[in-house]
């Protein structure tokens, strides 16, 4: 919406703008006002009736430009986690055709999720696949599902396995 508001403001000072002048052109041609009268007059128009507008639009523009980035970062994350709810477990290198990012995009997606306390499953990096697990089921848990070794707090919420470097991310 602000982006929308801010191309109309834009194009309303523009138009404000020609109209600014092309009054000032037609006083000037009818005898009403003086050359300098009317190149005044231009200019205070300007800078009274459009920069503002401009500048507001431009703000607009900017602050619309951000908003959308973020909502389409929100739509990425909010996509993987259901990709990885549906089918219980997902390649990573799925993850990253189906998002269209790169590898390093999709850790630090997960890594985000799992940070806002979205995300509970494990990722094992070695064979670049990510599982989602219920909650209950990974805080009971003390050895890994894919080598049975002694899982090991890694971070808030996350545990990992010292021998695979599979991560067990808790809700």
């Amino acid at each position: 919406m602000g982006r929308v508001l801010g191309f109309v403001l834009i194009a309303g000072g523009a138009l404000v703008g020609i109209i600014v002048i092309v009054l000032m052109s037609v006083y000037r041609g009818e005898g009403s006002l003086s050359g300098g009268a009317a190149t005044l007059g231009a200019a205070l128009g300007i800078i009274v009736l459009v920069l503002p507008q401009w500048g507001v639009g431009t703000y607009l523009l900017w602050k619309g430009g951000q908003e959308a980035a973020v909502s389409a970062k929100a739509n990425q994350q909010r996509k993987l986690l259901d990709m990885v709810k549906s089918r219980g477990q997902i390649d990573i290198s799925d993850l990253v055709i189906e998002l269209g990012s790169s590898k390093g995009e999709v850790q630090d997606m997960i890594h985000q999720v799992v940070g806002m306390g979205l995300y509970s499953g494990y990722i094992n990096w070695d064979e670049g696949m990510l599982y989602s697990r219920e909650a209950v089921e990974l805080r009971e848990m003390s050895h890994c599902y894919n080598c049975n070794g002694e899982l090991q707090l890694a971070g808030k919420g996350v545990s990992k396995c010292p021998y695979c470097d599979t991560e067990y991310f808790l809700d």
